[in-house]
């Protein structure tokens, strides 16, 4: 390919590794191997009939054509309500937008309103689009190590440290992708306090609550737009793709500060993908109206809360891996920095080039061996964020899953990490490849 055919940007776009990773699962399993895939973030659950249902009226009644690009109204007005409800905050339909899927708004914030060199604060590990988006658009990116020892929570006082008068927008993901950590109403009322105290009316918090359903141990969910000040700073993101099992129908949606910045986020609509089907939007309205599905989203999550508390003993359960307990979501993020210095992962890694080095790291390492030699499929801490995850040694495991690819997927990790001589083996034959 020319090197100048590219644009400059295009280097500066990360990617989501749980799909990338997609090619070695299908390369082993092209080899014969049947892999235990726990890469992907997706509930093992299909959307519930009364939403198919809904769907498929819609489509019968023709509802199939062009709509109004910020969302139709029957939804806005459903998610204003819901919002409102929940969050206990005036919320009206003109300030929802309707996208397909949540990952639009990550853009949409960041053309709105980071220049070039603003800074832009986010969770690491987090939402691999977060620092993807931030580079390609040009901000500065911040990120806010979350902490294995703290639950992978963070406090008021992390973030004043990073604030500066270049900050343009924080954002918060609660409960988090990848930890399962979950920030408290105390931590939320101190974040809250320092935000107004340290940034002026033109920063803006962007609010990642995706997971809003999936909280454990009896928690509530909580946002930080509730609290005084901050509706009016505040991008509230959520969505249907975990809480409803919806990930294909892409149906997300922003509740902006007021009118005017919704209107932006609706241009942008026009501009890039004209509208979200109403079909799908009709089925989301359903979602979320429909009272008999409340009792179906609740097992889910306690489906979720038993493979979480198996998970979890298991994994601490195997030498070298220690792991928090998560509050939200369904993932959990070992630490296999243990593994890694008693499989001789971090001295293979050490032994390689610094360019070398510099594309991949020792979690890298093990999750690939993982999959090409115990086929089960992970993700690594780098996937999660790279800019500071130097020495951090983790990885991703998605317990949306049934219970026992769960414990098959967990054997072969203690197995892959008690597999000294095969990992000196499939280094010494993966690295020839590489050259």
């Amino acid at each position: 390919m020319p090197t100048t055919l590219k644009a400059d940007r295009i280097a500066r776009l990360g990617t989501e590794n749980a799909f990338k990773i997609g090619v070695d699962i299908r390369r082993c399993e092209a080899a014969g191997m049947k892999v235990i895939k726990l890469n992907l973030g997706e509930p093992d659950f299909n959307s519930a009939p009364p939403i198919n249902e809904a769907a498929k009226r819609e489509i019968d009644r023709g509802n199939s054509h062009y709509c109004d690009p910020q969302g139709v109204v029957p939804l806005r007005e459903t998610i204003a309500r819901q919002v409102a409800r929940t969050r206990g905050i005036a919320v009206d339909p003109d300030e929802v937008v309707v996208t397909p899927g949540a990952k639009p708004p990550i853009f949409y914030t960041m053309l709105t309103y980071v220049n070039p060199g603003d800074e832009v604060i986010y969770p690491s590990p987090g939402f691999p689009i977060y620092e993807s988006c931030v580079t390609f658009c040009g901000g500065a990116p911040v990120p806010l190590h979350l902490e294995e020892s703290r639950g992978f929570r963070f406090t008021a006082a992390d973030i004043e440290r990073l604030i500066t008068p270049k900050t343009k927008v924080i954002i918060l993901n609660s409960p988090s992708n990848p930890t399962g950590g979950v920030l408290t109403q105390q931590d939320l009322d101190a974040i809250a306090n320092v935000i107004l105290a340290r940034c002026g009316d033109s920063v803006r918090v962007y609010s990642d609550e995706v997971y809003e359903h999936i909280v454990f141990d009896g928690l509530t969910h909580r946002s930080i737009a509730s609290l005084p000040g901050m509706r009016e700073r505040t991008i509230l993101v959520s969505g249907h793709s975990k809480g409803y099992a919806m990930t294909g129908w892409r149906l997300g949606y922003a509740v902006m500060p007021n009118k005017d910045e919704a209107q932006i986020f609706k241009n942008l609509n026009i501009n890039i993908i004209s509208c979200t089907p109403p079909f799908v939007q009709m089925a989301g309205k359903e979602a979320i109206d429909n009272p008999a599905l409340e009792p179906v989203v609740a097992d889910m999550v306690r489906q979720f809360q038993l493979r979480r508390d198996w998970v979890v003993k298991a994994l601490n359960g195997i030498p070298g891996v220690t792991c928090a307990l998560p509050k939200g979501a369904f993932y959990v993020f070992p630490n296999i920095g243990g593994i890694c210095k008693s499989l001789g992962v971090l001295d293979a890694f050490d032994s390689r080039p610094a360019d070398a080095r510099a594309k991949t790291s020792p979690s890298t390492l093990f999750q690939l061996f993982a999959l090409y030699r115990h086929a089960v499929a992970t993700m690594d801490r780098n996937s999660f964020g790279r800019i500071g995850a130097e020495g951090r040694h983790f990885l991703r495991l998605s317990t949306a899953t049934d219970l026992d690819s769960l414990k098959e997927g967990v054997r072969r990790l203690a197995a892959a990490g008690a597999d000294r001589a095969g990992f000196a083996t499939w280094f010494s034959e993966w690295s020839a490849a590489c050259r």
